[in-house]
């Protein structure tokens, strides 16, 4: 029904993460619709973060420049790296204006049926910067998942014998309520109390 163009673009729309057919199909209408200009800026956009941006060589988090903005800041705690699975980890804990260490980007988790093993992760280059850096503690912020699980309960065994091993705390959402918590958040946040 739509003509070859459209349906390409909708097909390419839908590879987006979160992104369905309706949503693809509302997005290439909007497309159309927009005028040449702003509809080429948003192609353009795309080619020129592609051809821009790239992961820091010391961390992996995105960059354009020789280094990401927080492993060139000389008033980050260098003796202190956060892990974290993706770029978009960093933007997450960076909002809390709570952390001041430095970040390693694993790009991904540990995760055997999919075929994710521990060399396609930049887990080498972390054990190397714990191990010439002066870093003392490592905070292994990895997803509350399966994966993100298995993957710091690795790092942690390889780690632990190097420097100390933290974990973010885990639990209740401010503002849940208790009778809607699942018993693995209760059972956490019973395990991760704190004095009050």
């Amino acid at each position: 029904m739509l003509s070859p163009a459209v349906d390409n673009l909708v097909a390419q729309l839908t590879r987006l993460p979160g992104v369905g057919t309706r949503t693809a199909q509302r997005l290439a209408f909007h497309i159309l619709a927009a005028p040449a200009d702003e509809a080429n800026a948003i192609g353009h956009a795309i080619a020129d973060v592609k051809a821009r941006v790239r992961p820091c060589p010391e961390c992996g988090n995105l960059t354009e420049e020789a280094l990401c903005g927080v492993c060139a800041d000389p008033r980050r705690d260098r003796t202190v790296i956060c892990v974290v699975e993706q770029p978009v980890d960093v933007l997450s804990l960076e909002r809390t204006h709570e952390y001041r260490g430095l970040y390693h980007v694993l790009g991904g988790a540990l995760s055997p049926l999919d075929g994710v093993e521990p060399g396609d992760l930049r887990i080498d280059r972390l054990l190397d910067r714990v191990g010439a850096d002066g870093v003392e503690e490592v905070v292994l912020a990895t997803n509350p998942t399966m994966t993100g699980e298995a993957t710091a309960a690795y790092l942690a065994d390889r780690l632990r014998e190097q420097v100390t091993v933290t974990r973010l705390a885990s639990g209740l959402p401010v503002g849940g309520d208790l009778e809607y918590a699942d018993e693995v958040t209760l059972g956490r946040a019973l395990a991760g109390r704190r004095p009050a």
